[in-house]
């Protein structure tokens, strides 16, 4: 028997040897991606795209725009944002997540055209750029371009990322749209309305929410009336992470990331990406409508009425929905998940307890992932038809801040009234 085969029985008798518990690994992956999609989900808050790549989906970008092996001394720059509201980049994708696939373009401008069009663009300035790397838009990760900018005054990547999305759509209002300070902790944000229509927001913040270094990240956001969205990040240092800080801020001010965003040499690659679909009307988010209908802002907000404590601010999108709360010692985040048939494996410890209802119930203290001194309460239900409502409190009104306050201000047991409150379990109000 040739080596070849010789060698190829040996490793599949050698991989057959090996075996694994697939329910273990099973339910262990869908437990870790519950916890993902809830961090997610808390970074969201104020629904803007630049709260999403600046808190948890730091996973929309990668080291490099583009897969491969370069020099080794090359540059890897940030890749620009898939807005695509997902994990995972389709980019030009407005139907991420709803089933009909990646929405591609012709590819007509191909990653070249776009290296140079990012050059046009930021013809203005008194930079070069080097390192560059691109996407066209015939892929699948979306029409994008991305380099180093060099002003004299510090080397800093810059990205552009271009997609379609429903002009008239709920996520063209969130993208545009300024989050909650307190939680995102960002320097400067404002949104302008354009006299052709479009929305512009300028964010300025940090590629870390908590500020363990001080790599600043500032974006501008256009979406126009047709439905153009381009996308246009910058920081104060060569790469998106694990770059030395070069220069104390990103080299576009205000009025070159508008002019960045809004010009026109963008308009060929975005004409040559499908239009995106009319998003649908939100069903079920009448006041009349049970709470598991509802929005979970506007649930949370209904059901921290009896608590008695005002509340400074309040967010969310969808099935996630949070507040703030004060009542004069000290502002404290409330966070509401609400999900449907997730997985059932953390509801089956010594620590469940079950209502008379068969509604299972886990409550946990202790430290919060993230800021310090910060201290988490959570009560998480799962009921019998798979609606699962998760509950949590904290001593801070932003969970990569530091404490504000000894405890949250909601009790444990208010806590647990919310997330087993009659209303979760009706047809109708």
């Amino acid at each position: 028997m040739p080596f070849e085969d010789d060698l190829g029985a040996a490793l599949r008798q050698t991989g057959d040897g090996f075996t694994a518990d697939r329910h273990a690994l099973v339910d262990a992956g869908e437990e870790r991606g519950r916890r993902l999609v809830a961090r997610r989900r808390a970074a969201v808050v104020g629904g803007s795209v630049l709260a999403l790549a600046l808190i948890a989906t730091a996973g929309a970008y990668t080291g490099g725009l583009l897969d491969g092996g370069g020099a080794a001394d090359a540059v890897h720059v940030a890749s620009p944002p898939t807005p695509d509201g997902g994990s995972g980049g389709t980019g030009g994708g407005p139907d991420a997540g709803s089933g009909k696939g990646p929405r591609t373009g012709s590819g007509a401008v191909g990653a070249e055209r776009m290296m140079v069009n990012l050059e046009k663009a930021l013809a203005g300035g008194n930079g070069k750029l080097t390192a560059m790397e691109a996407r066209g838009t015939e892929s699948e990760g979306g029409a994008a371009v991305s380099g180093v900018y060099d002003d004299g005054k510090g080397k800093a990547a810059v990205s552009v990322g271009l997609s379609r999305v429903d002009p008239k759509g709920s996520r063209a209002d969130q993208l545009t749209q300024c989050g909650d300070k307190n939680l995102q902790g960002y320097d400067d944000c404002r949104t302008e309305r354009l006299p052709d229509g479009s929305k512009l927001l300028i964010f300025k913040g940090y590629e870390y929410p908590d500020r363990r270094v001080d790599t600043k990240c500032w974006r501008a956001v256009l979406v126009t009336p047709a439905g153009f969205l381009v996308e246009a990040s910058e920081w104060n240092a060569p790469a998106e992470k694990d770059a030395a800080v070069s220069r104390p801020n990103p080299p576009l001010d205000d009025a070159q990331l508008k002019i960045l965003v809004t010009s026109p040499v963008w308009h060929p690659a975005l004409n040559d990406l499908p239009a995106a679909e009319p998003e649908p009307v939100p069903q079920g988010s009448g006041s009349g409508t049970a709470l598991k209908d509802r929005s979970a802002a506007d649930a949370l907000e209904s059901l921290l009425v009896p608590v008695g404590i005002p509340i400074a601010s309040r967010g969310g999108e969808g099935s996630y929905g949070y507040a703030v709360l004060d009542d004069g010692k000290g502002p404290s985040l409330v966070q509401l998940n609400v999900s449907r048939g997730e997985s059932t494996s953390g509801f089956t410890g010594a620590d469940v307890t079950t209502q008379p209802d068969g509604t299972k119930v886990r409550i946990t203290q202790g430290p919060a992932e993230k800021g310090k001194g910060v201290v988490q309460w959570t009560v998480d239900t799962l009921r019998k038809n798979g609606l699962r409502v998760t509950v949590s409190g904290f001593n801070t009104a932003n969970q990569s801040g530091a404490a504000t306050r000894p405890t949250p201000a909601v009790t444990l047991e208010k806590l647990q009234a919310i997330a087993l409150a009659p209303g979760w379990n009706r047809d109708r109000n």
